[in-house]
């Protein structure tokens, strides 16, 4: 009797050590490695193999030369990192971190590169909540919790040190002569593809991640080792501005997401910009950005040079355009409805419109553009001395674009009302996309008509522009943030209007017909800086006369040329 009864007691053991999966670190990693070139890297194969033949032997042979890469690398990576106590943990949050990059990088057609990652680590919770989907839950649960389920069942094997030494020593070296000599093999196609397509190597999941996170820690932890650099030390009040009679306002919009390609004013076939049109603004018909997200553009426009000398840590360790105007004595305030100025407007006057709590404008984290103007009459009314007031939009911010407007600006129907894009038609997605242009131009004309009605006690201006462009489906691609030197240009062609009031062009001596013949040309996001020191009377020797917009259009100087 007692046999069966010892055999009862050890039974439950029994069937749970079933599901117990043994193995060393090594082939923990080696297995994570080839499940994630297998799951997680479709859109880089897509792009590695674009244009080959498929039924080439060749074709297959590089493919599968490809496979032992992605493996041999992650493996590699993996075990500078992970051992018995380390292995689980790092695994875990890859796994996770892996699945979501792969869902967004599919579903969006983006690269993760250390620019996209820096603007995912600065996105606010509302934003993070318009980006999930169901279709999420789908990836998490066949590339997230189906592995961490399997890793959960895994038993790690120790070995003692000598073999645990030689164990990892032989799998290293095996791992590092494996791929030395596949890269060999596929050396000629590999080297040409990451010559001629440096991008590609973002899309490599999820090397791409751990990457572009260290590079933005290193940079992050140097910028924070050190103060911003001050520039335009030098900055003071120019001759003009003695002479002002009035007071002077200029209001800088910063627009957000919104691409030239739909822009009424440009000529698009449906007319999104109604109210600016009966208005005398002055279009800017072919606008490059600085970047392709706004952590990139933001900085970068308010630089005295951006995109045509761009670089990167200078320009996030140095002061920009508001602190030089702030020390010739414009009084500057930034006013945000977004995530933020990323750094351009640090320690100077700004609030949110969100904290301002605009009665009937902010719903669920969110406040529409019409808050902006909150105030502007009374400071207006109040009026002293020369004032540059930046306003930071929402604007067309993806991917929920219907969430943007209010209903009365629902003109293109039907439009989409969901924030997965992929259970929209693309004309639905244009159409929500098109109210939102609808409601940006009424938000501009709304500003431009309060001007005008102090115009007789205060001379003012408005500029607006877009940091950056987005694209609506164009190629498979949607959203924007792609690398600078490979975007489409639905990401980097952003429209731009500037307004002047009467008072201004007459005491600035500007001609208007110039101004128009000048916004027919190509301008970069370059000129934003050159231009504002010009409009508001400030002398600096950072200060480039050819970058300044309305530098040739004073009637003096257009007086000189003509002699």
């Amino acid at each position: 009797m007692s046999a069966p009864f010892a055999h009862d007691q050890h039974a439950p053991a029994a069937r749970a050590d079933r599901f117990v999966i043994p193995a060393t670190v090594e082939q923990v990693l080696l297995a994570a490695s080839v499940f994630w070139a297998l799951a997680a890297n479709r859109l880089f194969f897509n792009a590695a193999l674009h244009g080959r033949d498929g039924a080439s032997a060749a074709t297959w042979g590089f493919a599968f030369g490809v496979v032992v890469l992605l493996v041999t690398v992650h493996f590699l990576l993996l075990a500078l990192v992970c051992n018995r106590w380390t292995v689980k943990p790092v695994l875990a949050v890859l796994i996770v971190a892996t699945a979501l990059a792969a869902h967004y990088m599919g579903r969006f057609g983006v690269y993760l590169d250390p620019s996209m990652l820096r603007n995912v680590l600065h996105t606010d919770v509302s934003e993070v909540r318009e980006l999930l989907a169901p279709a999420l839950l789908w990836q998490l649960l066949l590339n997230a919790l189906l592995p961490l389920l399997l890793l959960w069942r895994v038993r790690i094997v120790r070995h003692r040190w000598p073999r645990a030494a030689l164990v990892r020593t032989g799998m290293l070296l095996g791992a590092a002569v494996t791929a030395a000599l596949t890269l060999v093999a596929v050396f000629q196609p590999m080297a040409a593809l990451m010559r001629n397509h440096r991008e590609v190597r973002y899309l490599i999941t999820p090397a791409n991640m751990v990457w572009s996170i260290g590079a933005v820690a290193v940079a992050d932890a140097k910028g924070a080792a050190q103060p911003r650099q001050p520039i335009g030390l030098d900055a003071r009040p120019a001759a003009g501005r003695a002479s002002r009679q009035r007071p002077l306002l200029v209001v800088l919009v910063v627009g957000e997401t919104a691409r030239a390609a739909n822009w009424g004013l440009n000529g698009y076939a449906r007319q999104t910009t109604p109210q600016l049109a009966t208005l005398p603004v002055i279009n800017f018909s072919d606008v490059t950005s600085c970047g392709t997200n706004t952590e990139v553009s933001l900085p970068c426009m308010f630089a005295p040079v951006g995109r045509r000398d761009y670089d990167e840590a200078r320009v996030r360790g140095s002061e920009g355009l508001l602190h030089v105007l702030a020390r010739a004595g414009v009084a500057v305030h930034w006013r945000d409805n977004q995530s933020g100025c990323k750094g351009v407007c640090d320690g100077l006057p700004n609030d949110s419109v969100q904290a301002l709590n605009a009665t009937g404008l902010c719903h669920d984290g969110h406040c529409l553009d019409e808050g902006l103007a909150y105030d502007l009459d009374k400071r207006l009314d109040k009026a002293a001395g020369v004032q540059l007031l930046v306003l930071h939009q929402l604007g067309n911010h993806g991917p929920s674009y219907f969430r943007r407007y209010p209903s009365g600006f629902a003109r293109f129907s039907p439009a989409c009302e969901h924030d997965d894009l992929q259970r929209c038609s693309r004309e639905q997605i244009v159409n929500a996309y098109d109210n939102a242009l609808l409601y940006t131009d009424h938000v501009l004309a709304s500003l431009i008509t309060q001007l005008r009605a102090r115009a007789g006690s205060v001379d003012s201006a408005l500029l607006y522009v877009s940091d950056h462009g987005e694209s609506l489906g164009e190629k498979g691609l949607f959203l924007h943030g792609m690398p600078y030197a490979i975007a489409p240009s639905e990401q980097t062609r952003v429209p731009m209007v500037m307004w002047l009031s009467d008072g201004l062009r007459a005491s600035a001596a500007l001609d208007g017909d110039c101004l128009r013949r000048r916004a027919a040309a190509p301008v970069a996001h370059d000129h934003l800086f050159h231009t504002l020191l010009g409009l508001l009377d400030v002398a600096t020797s950072l200060y480039e006369p050819t970058w300044d917009l309305t530098h040739d259009c004073h009637l003096p100087a257009l007086a000189l040329k003509g002699r």
